[in-house]
């Protein structure tokens, strides 16, 4: 849908291109996978083959090779679920900064692992609200750079990085969809679609237990805090930003929601039809478009971004069981 959008001069195109030249050593250009089966035409981002995991290290490098020396001798800290929070792990080994991360204790296992792997010091903390919390002490005290999951500049040009190139490896599509916690990953990819190809309808894709966004969007405002209860545990932000949310009021055209039964079908869609294995948060596009965007996206030419895929093989192996089931 094509309107008129006023973005901030930190996302130009010539300035998502820069940092798409800044992170360029240190991600994957990720695949675009053309799905035309059973009369879909669907162009799927295989962005769940990012380093790390996930998209989030777009943003986790841009932050971090922005900082001075000093910053980066300082060494950083950030607050996550789980991919955030590996994904710093990463950028913070590939670039030789140290890391403290602070993670939920309902954090997927196979997350916390992998960081501790990349290097990072792990803190858990019981619950979000406290995480973040944490997060600012440890800041403070230690006099670490914050790496914030979906806030800043910094962090929306490098999701804005995988906008463009979604543009640049598809044909013409009419529609995006784009699984939505904090509004990091929509904001970004939405800024760097809408200028190249301004008649794409991106659509915002929630669970029902996280639907923060979708209030968001309603009230008008960023709600500063947001009831979580979702198996997607990496689209479950506790609160929305003022800088990331600006960007989204200006470039999401609708949100859906999606259950958790139908993202773990599609989870089990996915391993059956692509032989994929997806978190829950990386399958919520597709849980979307098999289900309520089924009839909306018919005859039209659909991109979707498969955003993750850190899970570990026994909580998969569970939901892909329940969703053949139901």
């Amino acid at each position: 849908m094509s309107r008129n959008i006023n973005l901030p001069t930190e996302l130009s195109l010539e300035s998502i291109r820069d940092t798409g030249e800044r992170i360029q050593p240190f991600i994957n250009r990720t695949p675009m996978f053309h799905y035309s089966e059973h009369g879909k035409d669907w162009q799927l981002k295989f962005e769940f083959l990012q380093r790390s995991g996930s998209f989030k290290a777009r943003g986790a490098l841009n932050n971090i090779l922005r900082l001075n020396s000093e910053q980066r001798e300082g060494g950083v800290t950030a607050v996550s679920a789980g991919n955030h929070a590996l994904a710093v792990a990463y950028a913070s080994s590939a670039l030789e900064v140290n890391a403290k991360v602070v993670m939920q204790s309902t954090a997927n296992p196979f997350r916390v692992s992998r960081a501790k792997a990349f290097g990072a010091e792990v803190v858990i903390s019981e619950r979000i609200d406290t995480a973040f919390e944490e997060m600012f002490r440890i800041a403070e005290t230690e006099g670490r750079a914050i790496i914030h999951p979906f806030e800043g500049y910094n962090t929306l040009q490098g999701t804005a990085t995988l906008g463009l190139e979604i543009v640049e490896q598809s044909k013409d599509i009419d529609v995006l969809l784009v699984a939505v916690g904090g509004g990091g990953l929509i904001s970004g990819v939405g800024a760097a679609v809408k200028q190249v190809q301004p008649g794409v309808e991106i659509i915002g894709v929630e669970p029902e237990g996280a639907m923060g966004m979708t209030t968001s969007l309603e009230k008008g405002e960023a709600l500063e805090k947001v009831e979580v209860n979702t198996i997607a545990d990496s689209l479950g932000a506790p609160m929305h930003a003022p800088i990331s949310f600006s960007v989204c009021q200006q470039v999401i055209d609708r949100t859906v929601l999606v259950s958790d039964n139908e993202m773990r079908q599609a989870m089990a869609w996915a391993a059956d039809e692509l032989k994929l294995a997806l978190e829950p948060a990386g399958a919520a596009v597709l849980a979307a478009l098999n289900g309520p965007l089924q009839k909306d996206t018919n005859n039209r030419s659909v991109a979707a971004i498969l955003c993750g895929s850190n899970i570990d093989s026994e909580t998969w192996s569970k939901y892909v069981s329940r969703g053949r089931n139901s």
